[in-house]
């Protein structure tokens, strides 16, 4: 197909990042790949983009996102980062580069960004690669977590590209893929550590401007705006916080390259969903002493934010960053409160006895075992109006029944007879919105890849999207 009918190259691309100019990215080449083979592509976010589905043929996304035609200048971007505790100033996009920028018909900017697109000038000794089920694992990740309420980047495409990789942590060789994701930014909190390690305080000052005035337009162009700027930001990681761990999600790697100034979730690797309620869990094998455990997450979010006060500390008052930070603690406990009410039916209107709910929840979920989101999703399943009246009801039917103690039947019964008549018949709904039936856990994503990997039969994969979407 020529380029100058295909949809996706034809979009209206915007150079924010582009005319800030070189000091932030290398311009780079796309890699040649052997064959192309589309084996996703996001239907649900065309029309984010003012494009119909059907007007985009398989032939479009592997012109576009496979064979990179349409003379786009690709960049990619220079940004250090602190990985494990420790500062790495040889960083950047290795296997990725930012394809472009465009206005969604909501009127914000998103990029569009690639993974497994070949070599550039951070690459190392790596070669630029990305696994097809590394592809797979990324794209299941962002479709659930978007469907489980949290603010994430999504996969856009996925194609396989006839190549054999190596790696040491999957059975090689392994199938490759190049992938491009859509998220609101790319910036991340490494891009603004390493400015401030080259001494460019200028620099700073002129992404930030830039970024400030795409996404967060709210704030007022004034001297106070980089403060503002790191409140809000300070607010949005809380909560993402916050999102993750009532998703029972463990990111598995929170280096500073991998959180974005605009509060966004992406880039999962060895992520996983808990299994059952457990502080130390952890994703990565390579996470010998639990750093990036599920538990330590707002710990470590937190603690990320607390580093980036060092580049914005150049262009801003110290004191007034600190006072940002002090913040994080209260937003973060207000909304992982609000979310888990959610999960287990109500919203804000229980007063002094939410708290109480939320700790024996988590104890009985701690104490018991009992699968994380199979409680939920039972919850959902199985809620009856009658336990309003007999508390004994609550959950008697549940495959765990015998292991939920009277305690948390007692509060959980306080609670339905505590709210107003009208929040009580939205109960059910709640539960069913929050509480999906189908987990994304490990077992899961293993058993799909093994369909694709043994007999190349993507049917169980796009069955679990479906699940996952609904």
């Amino acid at each position: 197909m020529g380029t100058s009918l295909n949809p996706l190259l034809n979009l209206e691309y915007e150079p924010m990042m582009e005319n800030l100019g070189d000091d932030y990215y290398d311009i780079v080449a796309a890699a040649d790949f052997p064959s192309y083979f589309l084996r996703y592509r996001n239907d649900r976010l065309l029309p984010l983009l003012g494009l119909k589905p059907d007007s985009v043929t398989d032939g479009d996304f592997i012109a576009a996102f496979g064979q990179f035609r349409g003379g786009r200048p690709f960049l990619a971007l220079r940004y250090h980062g602190y990985q494990f505790g420790a500062y790495n100033p040889f960083l950047g996009d290795g296997r990725g580069f930012l394809y472009g920028q465009v206005r969604g018909i909501d009127g914000n900017l998103y990029d569009l960004g690639t993974k497994g697109s070949g070599r550039t000038p951070y690459s190392r000794t790596a070669d630029g690669r990305l696994t097809l089920k590394g592809g797979v694992r990324e794209v299941l990740a962002a479709e659930a977590l978007h469907q489980l309420g949290v603010n994430t980047s999504r996969c856009l495409s996925l194609i396989e590209t006839g190549e054999s990789l190596w790696r040491g942590d999957e059975p090689s060789p392994t199938r490759s893929a190049v992938m491009v994701r859509l998220s609101k930014s790319h910036i991340r909190f490494g891009t603004l550590e390493r400015l401030h390690y080259l001494q460019r305080p200028d620099l700073i000052s002129k992404l930030l401007d830039s970024a400030i005035a795409v996404y967060y337009p709210d704030i007022p162009d004034n001297e106070d705006k980089y403060s503002q700027f790191y409140a809000q930001l300070v607010i949005r990681v809380a909560q993402l916080a916050a999102q993750w761990m009532a998703a029972g999600f463990c990111h598995g790697v929170l280096n500073t390259d991998n959180m974005s100034i605009a509060g966004e979730s992406f880039d999962y690797g060895p992520y996983a969903f808990i299994p059952n309620y457990d502080a130390r869990f952890t994703a990565a094998y390579f996470d010998y002493g639990g750093r990036y455990s599920y538990g330590n997450q707002p710990y470590i979010c937190r603690f990320n934010l607390e580093l980036l006060q060092k580049p914005l500390a150049m262009i801003t008052e110290q004191s007034s960053l600190e006072v940002g930070l002090a913040q994080f603690d209260d937003y973060y406990q207000q909304h992982y409160q609000q979310l888990m009410l959610q999960k287990l039916g109500f919203e804000s209107d229980l007063g002094m006895i939410a708290q109480e709910l939320l700790t024996q929840t988590i104890n009985l979920l701690r104490d018991t075992k009992i699968s994380y989101h199979g409680f939920f999703a039972e919850l959902a399943h199985e809620f009856d109006s009658r336990w309003r009246e007999d508390q004994e009801l609550i959950l008697a039917k549940a495959t765990f029944s015998s292991e939920i103690p009277d305690n948390w039947r007692s509060i959980y019964h306080q609670c339905l007879n505590q709210i107003s008549s009208s929040n009580r018949d939205k109960i059910s709904d709640r539960l069913k919105l929050h509480n999906p039936q189908t987990a994304l856990l490990r077992p899961l994503i293993e058993s799909v890849w093994e369909s694709i990997s043994e007999d190349n039969d993507w049917q169980p994969f796009i069955s679990l999207l479906d699940e996952l979407q609904q």
